[in-house]
């Protein structure tokens, strides 16, 4: 979640900020080899109505200890929404893109857009501790349980973290073909690498890492000069940005951009 405080791909930050806080704390040097970060979610909508909170997911996979049990979520490639009332907190570990694939003993395209029990990929003592963390977050208990399950590092894991990170660093490459080309691989092959290593696929990676701009730049400010922006992130046009906003966010960006 990267605003300020939440991060980026979290719809109407500054509303969410009103009532959500995210901590980012660094896992274990063992564990961060795999492990990007942990992320706890605390909110409190006492008196508040409850609240649907929207997310544009990343391409990782997460580890996510919540109630009534742990799961895993693939990569999520629809929006993201989680219904919020009372008080409460959720953790979960973020894992670097292509990182899981040595813990789902299969390719990570078949956990997209699924959740499935933590229990199944990491056996029961997810569950304990599901239940453990439920009184106290910590996230150095996740630190423990991960430390002794820690596969053998894959060197194509980190080869493909690479292409994601080139993607996601910066709005400036548009195309399959380039990225193929600046990593010096066939296209299939750059698309089997990230149907088994990502879980989504490079187009769907280039076309989220644009809209997560589009969408800081809308929440950012009032007024958007879509014509510009639409040039700068490569769309053909400003309707081209509008069409592909409107169908990942479900608002036109102009609304986004005017909501409170």
């Amino acid at each position: 979640m990267e605003s300020p405080h939440l991060g980026r791909g979290v719809l109407h930050p500054a509303r969410a900020a009103e009532l959500i806080t995210v901590d980012r704390p660094a896992p274990h040097p063992e564990v961060a080899r795999f492990v990007e970060y942990y992320w706890l979610v605390r909110w409190n909508l006492d008196g508040h109505d409850p609240y649907a909170q929207k997310v544009l997911c990343h391409p990782n996979v997460h580890l996510v200890f919540e109630q009534p049990r742990a799961q895993v979520y693939g990569v999520q490639r629809s929006l993201f929404a989680r219904r919020l009332e009372g008080t409460g907190h959720v953790l979960g570990a973020r894992f670097h893109p292509g990182a899981f694939r040595p813990f789902a003993g299969c390719a990570v395209g078949d956990l997209t857009d699924r959740t499935v029990p933590a229990a199944d990929l990491f056996g029961p003592e997810a569950d304990r501790l599901n239940e453990e963390l439920a009184a106290e977050p910590d996230p150095s208990l996740v630190d423990a349980f991960l430390r002794p399950r820690l596969p053998a590092p894959d060197p194509v894991a980190g080869e493909v973290a690479a292409m994601v990170e080139r993607i996601t660093a910066s709005p400036d490459l548009y195309r399959v073909d380039d990225l193929a080309r600046e990593f010096g691989l066939p296209v299939r092959r750059l698309q089997r690498l990230f149907a088994e290593y990502v879980g989504a696929s490079p187009k769907w990676v280039l076309r989220r890492a644009r809209l997560h701009e589009a969408s800081e730049r809308a929440a950012a400010v009032g007024e958007l000069d879509l014509a510009a922006l639409a040039a700068e992130l490569g769309y053909s046009d400003q309707a081209h940005l509008t069409r592909d906003f409107t169908a990942a966010v479900g608002v036109s960006p102009a609304r986004y951009a005017g909501a409170p």
